[in-house]
C-alpha cells in the first residue's frame, strides 16, 4: 500500500483497505473447515445403490436427461422401479422428520416414463471383436440389471430365459394395474438396443446346461429367480385343488381370468405375492376375500419389533383392504375343514409372536381362539425357492444358492449368481442392486476392473442439518383411482407426478451433504476467507478456503444447512531432512 510500513502506524490504521492482508491470522488456527460430500440416507438407503441427491439436483437444474442419466448409471428400469419399489429410500429420507419424506419414487418414475417417451440412451463403449462374453441365466430384473452393466463395461452380455420374452416376473406376476406392460417393454427395448442380445424358450436343466455354459463363456451368472412354491398343507392336509398363487397370477395375467367368480377366498401369506392374489381375486369376482397372516399390519403397534410385520409394501396393504379385502394379521390356518376333496371352511386361530433368548422371533398358536370362516378356495402364497434342476450341484445355504455378498460361488471360479435366487433379493430394487454387484464381481473376474467397490459409508443425520434454512412445505401425491373404478379393471391406479408437481417437490429436497451454493459460508465469514469461484470445483460447490486467512471459527459449518462443510483438527506441519 504505496510503501507503509505497518509497524509504524496506529492501531487504528490497520483497518485501512488493503491492510488486512498484511495479517495472515490462518496461524492461529487450530480447526480448519472443509467441504465434506456425504452420502444422504436416501442414497444410503436404496438397495439398487442410487443417488436420489445427485439426480434431484440435475432436476432443480433443468437437466431431465442428466437425471435419468444420473438414475440409469446404476439402474436400467427406474420406470418400472419407480412404481413397484417400496422405497426404502423415502424411509430414511431426512424431510421425514421435519414434515413429509420427500416422493423419490415418483420423481423416479418420472424420468423413467419420460427417457422411455424420448427415446433416451446412455451412450455405450463399443463391443470390440474380442470382448468376452458373459452368459447370464435368467432376464429378471437382476439378470438385466447385471447385463447392463457388462455391456456399459464393453462385456458381451448374452441373456437367457425360460419364458419367451424378457422380464421375468416383472412380466408374469406382476399386476398391470401396478405395472403396465408398455412401461416395462421401453425399458426392455433400450437394453436391448445397447447391444445385449437375449434368448428366451431356453430352461436350465433341459435347454442350458452348466458345465456347458462354463465351457462357452468367459463368465456365468445365474439369476434364475424363485420358481417353485414353498409345499403347504395344514397338518398334512390340502384340498384336491389347490393352486398356488404364484400360479394363478400368472394365469390371471396370462389369460385375463381366473376360476374365482362368486367364490369365499382365503389367502395365506403376508408378502407381496400374497397382496397381489388377494386384489386379484377381489377384480376375478370373488365374494369374499380373506388375508390371513402370522405378521402384524404394516406400522401396527402391536408388532413386536419391525420384523414382525408383513413383508408386503405397506401403501399395497393399504389398497387392498379398500378395495374390500378382509386382513386377519397374527392368524393362522389351525385346520382345514374339507368334504370330499373339497373345502368347506378354514378354522382360523390367533398367532402371538416373542422373542426368545437369543433375540429370534419366534410365533405360537394361541389355544381358545380358533374361529371357523367358510371358504371355497384356499391359495396358499407364502414364498417361493429356487428350482435347482440342472443346477443340483451348487452348494446351498437353505432355500437359496450359496454364494458372498458379490455373488461368488465358493470353489466355482467365474460362476456367480445375483438376485432372488441368492437370497438377497426381496424386492425389485434389491435384485437390481445384488446384479451389479454381480456385473461388479464378473469384471474382477476379467481383469476389467482392479478390486470391488467399498459401500460403507455414514450418512448425514437430521441432526446434522440446520432446518431452519428450510420452510415446511406439503409433500406432492397423485391421486389414485377411486376405488370403484379401479376394480373393474387393470388400468394403472396410481397417476405420476406432472411437471409442475415434479417441480415443487423437488425443491423441497434438503441436499444432504451437498452444496446448496446457498452463499452462506461466503455471506457470514468474518474474515473474507471463503471465496466464490466462476465454475465448479472438483467438490461440486462454487467455494473454496483462503486458509492464510481463516481462523477456524467454524461459522461456516454450524451455519452450513446441509452438513456440507465441517471442522477438522489443523493438519500438523512434517519435519524430517537429511540424515
Amino acid at each position: 500500500m504505496n510503501g507503509y510500513d505497518p509497524a509504524s502506524l496506529a492501531r487504528a490504521a490497520a483497518a485501512l483497505p488493503g491492510s488486512s492482508l498484511d495479517y495472515e491470522v490462518g496461524s492461529w488456527r487450530e480447526l480448519r473447515p472443509v467441504h465434506d460430500h456425504r452420502p444422504a440416507p436416501c442414497h444410503i438407503h436404496c438397495p439398487a445403490g442410487e443417488d436420489a441427491q445427485a439426480y434431484i439436483q440435475k432436476v432443480q437444474e433443468g437437466d431431465l436427461e442428466g437425471a435419468w442419466a444420473t438414475i440409469a448409471a446404476f439402474n436400467p428400469l427406474p420406470a418400472v422401479t419407480g412404481r413397484i419399489c417400496p422405497h426404502p429410500c423415502e424411509e430414511g429420507c431426512n424431510r421425514g422428520r421435519f414434515d413429509e419424506p420427500l416422493n423419490i419414487h415418483a420423481i423416479e418414475r418420472f424420468l423413467g416414463d419420460m427417457a422411455n417417451a424420448r427415446g433416451w440412451r446412455l451412450e455405450m463403449p463399443p463391443l470390440a471383436e474380442e470382448a468376452p462374453e458373459v452368459a447370464i441365466v435368467g432376464a429378471g430384473p437382476a439378470g438385466l440389471a447385471a447385463a447392463w452393466h457388462l455391456r456399459r463395461a464393453g462385456v458381451k452380455p448374452v441373456l437367457f430365459d425360460r419364458y419367451p420374452l424378457a422380464g421375468g416376473l416383472l412380466r408374469t406376476a406382476i399386476p398391470l394395474y401396478r405395472l403396465p406392460r408398455q412401461v416395462l417393454d421401453g425399458e426392455l427395448e433400450r437394453l436391448f438396443d445397447a447391444g445385449i442380445t437375449f434368448r428366451g424358450q431356453m430352461k436350465l436343466g433341459r435347454d442350458l446346461f452348466l458345465n456347458e455354459l462354463e465351457q462357452e463363456y468367459a463368465a456365468v451368472v445365474l439369476a434364475v429367480g424363485l420358481q417353485k412354491p414353498r409345499p403347504w398343507s395344514v397338518d398334512g392336509a390340502a384340498p384336491g385343488d389347490l393352486r398356488y398363487g404364484l400360479a394363478l397370477l400368472e394365469e390371471w395375467i396370462d389369460v385375463g381370468a381366473a376360476p374365482l367368480e362368486g367364490k369365499i377366498v382365503v389367502v395365506h401369506g403376508g408378502g407381496n405375492t400374497a397382496v397381489d392374489v388377494a386384489r386379484m381375486a377381489i377384480r376375478a369376482g370373488a365374494r369374499e376375500v380373506h388375508l390371513v397372516t402370522t405378521r402384524a399390519l404394516p406400522g401396527a403397534a402391536d408388532a413386536i419389533g419391525p420384523e414382525d410385520h408383513m413383508q408386503a409394501f405397506p401403501r399395497e396393504v393399504q389398497q387392498a383392504i379398500e378395495e374390500g379385502v378382509v386382513v386377519h394379521p397374527h392368524t393362522t390356518p389351525a385346520r382345514l375343514i374339507i368334504r370330499g376333496a373339497r373345502l368347506k371352511a378354514v378354522e382360523l386361530a390367533a398367532i402371538r409372536a416373542f422373542k426368545d433368548e437369543r433375540g429370534r422371533t419366534k410365533r405360537v398358536t394361541f389355544e381358545g381362539t380358533e374361529r371357523v370362516i367358510e371358504a371355497d378356495v384356499v391359495i396358499p402364497a407364502t414364498g417361493e425357492i429356487v428350482d435347482h434342476e440342472g443346477i443340483e450341484m451348487l452348494p446351498r445355504w437353505r432355500d437359496y444358492l450359496a454364494s458372498d455378498r458379490f455373488g461368488r460361488i465358493e470353489g466355482r471360479p467365474g460362476l456367480f449368481t445375483a438376485g432372488d435366487a441368492s437370497g438377497r433379493g426381496g424386492s425389485v430394487s434389491a435384485a437390481v442392486g445384488d446384479g451389479r454387484r454381480a456385473a461388479m464381481a464378473v469384471l474382477l473376474h476379467l481383469h476389467r476392473i482392479a478390486a470391488l467397490p467399498e459401500e460403507d459409508a455414514e450418512a448425514v443425520s437430521v441432526e446434522a442439518l440446520q432446518l431452519y434454512y428450510f420452510d415446511h412445505a406439503p409433500r406432492q401425491e397423485p391421486p389414485l383411482r377411486p376405488v370403484a373404478e379401479r376394480i373393474r379393471d387393470e388400468k394403472e391406479i396410481e397417476p405420476g407426478l406432472d411437471a409442475a408437481a415434479l417441480e415443487r417437490e423437488v425443491q423441497r429436497c434438503f441436499s444432504c451433504g451437498n452444496c446448496l451454493a446457498c452463499d452462506n459460508c461466503w455471506n457470514l465469514c468474518p474474515d473474507f476467507a471463503v471465496l466464490k469461484t466462476e465454475e465448479p470445483t472438483e467438490d461440486g460447490s462454487c467455494y473454496v478456503f483462503d486458509y492464510d486467512f481463516c481462523k477456524g471459527c467454524g461459522l461456516c459449518a454450524a451455519e452450513c444447512p446441509t452438513a456440507f462443510i465441517r471442522m477438522v483438527d489443523e493438519p500438523t506441519p512434517a519435519f524430517g531432512g537429511a540424515g
